[in-house]
């Protein structure tokens, strides 16, 4: 099945590179442009890409507001958000991540981590570095935000088994890892994963790890 992309970036060079490398894979293709994030937001309404490829500083609208808007609208839940930032410590990187985009990569990435970074956010997988991941924790999403942000109550459903698979998806761990260390199949972890995500209302595997975070049910090591 091919991933439907669209590129949201007001480089006009940046994406016809990126439409170039896109369009040359057999199981990708660009359905749309947009220069800003208003217009980013109306093509996906229009197109229902699989993947925004989202430069999240634009003018005018830029691409935090976009990703909120696009993740907030239940027409679009099948579209997954993947924010291109030159900082990938970036504070509006967690803030996108809270408001449920899947992940992020920098805009140094080689050919390969990109076209690799679509697939893994288009398969509703995470795409967050351990490294950069770390950095973010520490700065960001380990800082609670009382103001819109999630409360312990979003816990109050899950079944123990369904907390320590938050507690390692939080960690970094792939279905695989967790699938190892709790003796449990791939396919069960998933399962746990997705009804976790469901009853803490996580768009994304990146925004539940944000809200763990946020919520006190997953730490930041010291």
């Amino acid at each position: 099945m091919t991933i439907r992309v669209l590129l949201a970036d007001d480089q006009a060079l940046l994406r016809a590179t990126f439409r170039i490398l896109i369009d040359s894979c057999d199981d990708l293709e660009v359905v749309a442009e947009a220069a800003d994030g208003a217009e980013a937001v109306d093509l996906t309404r229009v197109h229902h890409p699989d993947v925004v490829l989202m430069d999240i500083r634009m003018p005018g609208t830029d691409g935090l507001a976009a990703t909120s808007a696009i993740c907030a609208d239940p027409d679009l839940q099948n579209t997954r958000v993947l924010i291109l930032t030159t900082f990938q410590s970036d504070e509006h990187v967690a803030r996108a991540l809270r408001v449920g985009a899947g992940g992020f990569l920098g805009k140094n990435v080689t050919a390969d981590e990109l076209l690799g970074g679509i697939r893994t956010v288009a398969s509703g997988d995470a795409l967050l570095s351990p490294a950069a991941t770390r950095s973010l924790i520490a700065r960001f999403l380990a800082t609670p935000d009382r103001s819109d942000g999630p409360t312990p109550r979003v816990l109050e459903n899950l079944t123990p088994r369904e907390r320590e698979m938050v507690v390692l998806v939080a960690d970094g761990k792939s279905d695989d890892e967790i699938a190892e260390e709790a003796c449990l199949s791939p396919l069960t972890v998933r399962t746990h994963v997705q009804r976790a995500k469901t009853k803490m209302e996580a768009r994304s595997r990146a925004q539940l790890v944000a809200i763990a975070y946020q919520v006190g049910l997953a730490r930041p090591l010291p």
